[in-house]
């Protein structure tokens, strides 16, 4: 078990603390806002059947506690998850203001998804333990942690947290130097890009669009990636036959796909095509989101402990 501390709780944020309590981390949320200590009861109550669910709850599992300070937390911790809003100099106050407060090699780990680990590290007095720990929505479902240091942050660092995500049954993605949005977010927003193109111009309904994702790409890419299935499709010759047959087709789609602005227009085309689509709570997708998932990552590590050479063959383009 080790002392967690959680910096912001928000929904991120939150959603962390639940997972590492899971995990049976002791962990400590530090949020100057009283309405935390209730979100974070209602995002713990909200996570429990999942963590069950997927089998990872310990059964030795914590509650988070919250404290509006640093000065409250107790004793430093061996990492801190930050999650406060993607601004630079919010975070770079804080995280200064947090340092007096930790160990020498208490690692800091970001969650932002797009701002540069260098520019945070700016004005600690040991930018060597800040990293990128950035993960899928939400923590305690989704087991994707992304790993993204800065030219000043130690390999130790990286390696240490790499080893404390592993042991609560992430699947830990290390990049070997930053880039804006990581790799989850950024693949995530070429797609999005296009579906707001097609959108946007009126070509199909969001409806549609959602259901094209949903039925025709996202049940093959649960079980291979994007390359993989155009590797199937390439038959004996694989990914290289299928360039050969069909790479300049694809660059030609690629030079007609759209580059949309979001704005007033899209926006409501946006707004008025997703209540189209589904008019549900926000809250009630969620939660069958996270039903679903649950059943569905089960699924998927069933999948993953098959012998490769027991995975059917065949063309899946």
């Amino acid at each position: 078990m080790a002392r967690i501390w959680i910096l912001g709780g928000g929904l991120i944020g939150c959603g962390w603390a639940a997972a590492f309590a899971g995990a049976s981390h002791e962990v400590t949320v530090i949020d100057p806002d009283p309405a935390v200590a209730d979100r974070i009861a209602t995002v713990r109550a909200q996570a429990l059947p999942v963590l069950q669910g997927l089998g990872t709850l310990s059964p030795d599992a914590t509650t988070p506690r919250h404290v509006a300070t640093a000065a409250e937390a107790g004793p430093p911790p061996v990492l801190v998850q930050e999650n406060l809003p993607e601004r630079l100099d919010l975070k770079r106050r804080a995280l200064a203001a947090l340092e007096p407060h930790l160990a020498d090699d208490t690692i800091i780990a970001s969650s932002s998804s797009g701002l540069s680990p260098d520019d945070m590290a700016e004005g600690l007095a040991r930018p060597e333990r800040l990293l990128i720990a950035h993960p899928c929505n939400p923590p305690y479902l989704m087991p994707v942690v992304e790993l993204s240091g800065g030219t000043r942050t130690a390999p130790e660092v990286v390696a240490r947290a790499s080893d404390l995500f592993r042991t609560m049954g992430k699947t830990v993605l290390t990049l070997t130097r930053p880039v804006p949005g990581h790799l989850v977010n950024r693949l995530q927003a070429a797609l999005w890009r296009e579906a707001v193109h097609l959108a946007s111009e009126g070509i199909a309904s969001l409806a549609d669009i959602e259901q094209a994702v949903i039925q025709g790409l996202a049940p093959r890419w649960c079980i291979v990636g994007p390359s993989t299935v155009f590797h199937l499709a390439g038959a004996e010759g694989g990914i290289g036959r299928f360039v050969d047959a069909l790479g300049p087709e694809f660059e030609r789609w690629w030079a007609t796909l759209g580059d949309p602005r979001l704005d007033a227009a899209t926006r409501a085309r946006l707004v008025s095509g997703m209540a189209e689509a589904d008019p549900r709570p926000v809250a009630e997708i969620a939660a069958s989101r996270d039903a679903g998932l649950t059943e569905l990552m089960v699924f998927l590590s069933k999948k993953e402990a098959t012998p490769h050479n027991d995975t059917p063959r065949g063309n899946q383009g």
